[in-house]
């Protein structure tokens, strides 16, 4: 064990078999609903195990990934951050990831997510970031819009003050993320560009900004009504979650926009109004390189939850179609960037190179996606293919675009 000093204070960090892991480290602190500020603490603050989640309710895609919140705890005190880094790192580029789950799940300390052999294969500094999802993060009762996505720019300005005492240089740096969290990254580069340099967007429903006010005001109906009577600052976390479950609801006649009912809204900021997106991409893309693409099956786990659509169909006005309209918006702009889709299947696997497929590759062990059944009964990956994934995005991290090969990525 060391010690490390940063803006907060001091933290005891784990050494070994090369790498410092520092975990469930603080980078904010914020009371219900409310707009988080950089975390101080005294004393030597323990950064050896993983933080908490934001209390949620049950992920929709647990059948499919298995659980990512196994050997975590729940705290409406969740802006926690880890960062994994070799021993001896000197200026080396930094990837955030911010994972997915559409808005209400999840957490950046997941097993499921441990970056390890990302760190060490890819020479780089990986920080995994958790932030407030669902009713305490987005569409509260009470209190600012985008609480979560103002979460993940306190994050990032953490990596910008503080990253350096870990190896990494804070002029390179990558914003990456899968589902929600790659949705993030896409928000995130309308709001501050300068906190990144990179940008990969995983498996993003990029399209879902038209008509989310009205959806939000039944939300919000649905919200009040759950909670009648009942102070939101002062309610339990369990009278929380029933609210949200009530508000998810209401937005399901709003077909495929109610799918990803929490979620950042534009005009609340830090966020613009709809008709200054253009201008804010064109900014972004002279200043930062994209790396977007998609799973080919994309759309069946949603199938399955609500089969109004085929996989293929779902998979192409979901995922594929925006992704290649947002890539090609940057390109206009005088942006760098590069498209992947990711496309293999297990052995037995009936939902194909669906929705998450890549994360094993990227992240985790065999052990920690043991219980994901898109697997299939055999629960192994192409371990190759898994060094070639994890090798592309830190080269890209490394060197951008021009590291990549020329033409679309396929992987699988």
């Amino acid at each position: 064990m060391t010690e490390r000093r940063i803006t907060g204070g001091t933290i005891r960090v784990e050494e070994r078999d090369g790498l410092v892991r520092a975990r469930g480290i603080p980078y904010g602190t914020a009371a219900r609903f409310a707009v988080g500020e950089p975390a101080v603490w005294s004393g030597v603050r323990d950064a050896t195990r993983p933080g908490p989640a934001c209390p949620q309710r049950p992920s929709r895609l647990a059948w499919v990934t298995g659980s990512v919140l196994d050997g975590l705890t729940t705290s409406e005190d969740c802006l926690v951050l880890s960062v994994t880094a070799p021993a001896e790192a000197r200026d080396l580029p930094v990837m955030v990831w911010f994972h997915g789950g559409a808005y209400v799940s999840g957490s950046g300390e997941s097993q499921k997510y441990d970056p390890t052999l990302l760190v060490r294969e890819g020479n780089v500094v990986v920080v995994n970031v958790t932030y407030r999802v669902g009713i305490f993060g987005y569409l509260g009762p009470v209190g600012d819009d985008n609480l979560g996505l103002r979460d993940q720019i306190l994050a990032l300005r953490w990596v910008r003050d503080n990253i350096t005492e870990f190896g990494g240089d804070p002029g390179n740096v990558t914003a990456f993320g899968q589902s929600a969290g790659g949705h993030s990254v896409m928000s995130l580069m309308l709001c501050e560009p300068d906190l990144f340099h990179r940008a990969i967007v995983q498996s993003a429903p990029l399209e879902m900004d038209e008509g989310r006010d009205e959806m939000a005001q039944a939300m919000q109906s649905a919200l009040a009504q759950q909670l009648a009577g009942i102070d939101p600052v002062q309610a339990s976390v369990d009278q929380l979650l029933l609210a949200e479950a009530a508000a998810v609801q209401a937005a399901q006649p709003f077909g495929f926009l109610g799918g990803l009912a929490f979620a950042p809204r534009l005009g609340r900021a830090p966020l613009p109004p709809a008709d200054e997106v253009a201008g804010r991409i064109a900014h972004a893309a002279s200043r930062i390189e994209l790396l977007a693409g998609w799973t080919k099956d994309d759309g069946a786990p949603f199938v399955v939850i609500a089969p109004e659509a085929t996989a293929d169909a779902l998979t192409k006005f979901a995922f594929a179609d925006p992704t290649r309209r947002f890539v090609e918006a940057w390109s206009a702009h005088g942006g760098r960037a590069a498209t992947y889709r990711f496309d293999w299947t297990p052995e037995q696997a009936p939902l194909g190179s669906c929705h998450c497929m890549e994360l094993p590759f990227l992240f985790g062990s065999t052990q920690a996606w043991s219980d994901a059944s898109m697997l299939g009964p055999n629960r192994i990956i192409d371990e190759r293919l898994a060094v070639e994934m994890r090798t592309c995005w830190a080269q890209f991290a490394h060197r951008g675009v021009e590291s990549l090969p020329a033409g679309s990525l396929r992987f699988g």
